[in-house]
């Protein structure tokens, strides 16, 4: 009840820290998928860029994010108090599972569906645009759903740096031992969580429904 009515009492700034945690996700996922499927394609192509782009996604994502945050703050040019920084971090979080499934994906296709490709005088470039990236799609959709919802958590913890979002809430709440305030922050991150979910997933089922037409 409390919680519905401070929620309802401040309306006009949940609402923006709703928006804020929204940018801060949706173009930190945005910019992950820009780098994390490349990545995982030439990865399948390269035995050093496989082993170099696993190794530093995997020592990525060992590092606790705030701490990862407080290491970008200092760096020139990405670095600083404020959203660049969380993205940037966020974006670093993110690459793990995009890069791990595309490249599982790619090399989960058949080699008997290959060939095949191949015997029709299929390109290796053909081979990819084709035949193993629309077979693996799923895969790699599975990787971006991963990567959007640990982005919703990552940002709550990007408040710390000023790069505001719902962990404004949590933060004051902790500070000031307010169980309201903290609800107010995870009650609609966790729901944002559920929704960036449940959308990919209907996008995966209308891109495999796409797919098979």
């Amino acid at each position: 009840m409390e919680l519905a009515e401070f929620l309802l009492e401040n309306r006009a700034e949940v609402t923006r820290l709703i928006g804020q945690h929204v940018s801060l996700v949706l173009l930190s996922t945005v910019l992950a998928c820009a780098v994390g499927i490349p990545a995982g394609l030439v990865m399948t192509r390269s035995h050093w860029f496989e082993k170099a782009g696993l190794g530093f996604a995997n020592v990525v994502q060992t590092i606790p994010s705030l701490a990862l945050f407080g290491f970008l703050i200092p760096v020139p040019a990405i670095g600083g108090i404020g959203a660049r920084t969380a993205i940037v971090a966020m974006v670093l979080y993110a690459l793990l599972p995009i890069v791990r499934n595309t490249y599982a994906g790619i090399r989960g296709v058949e080699e008997s569906v290959l060939e095949a490709g191949r015997g029709l005088g299929l390109t290796p470039s053909q081979l990819m645009w084709h035949i193993q990236i629309p077979l693996s799609l799923d895969v790699i959709m599975a990787g971006v759903r991963v990567a959007a919802i640990t982005s919703v958590g990552v940002a709550t913890i990007a408040a710390a740096i000023g790069a505001g979002g719902l962990g404004m809430y949590i933060f004051r709440g902790v500070a000031s031992v307010n169980s309201t305030l903290i609800l107010a922050g995870a009650v609609p991150a966790a729901l944002m969580a559920l929704m960036v979910d449940f959308a990919l997933g209907r996008l995966e089922v209308h891109l495999r429904r796409h797919k098979r037409s």
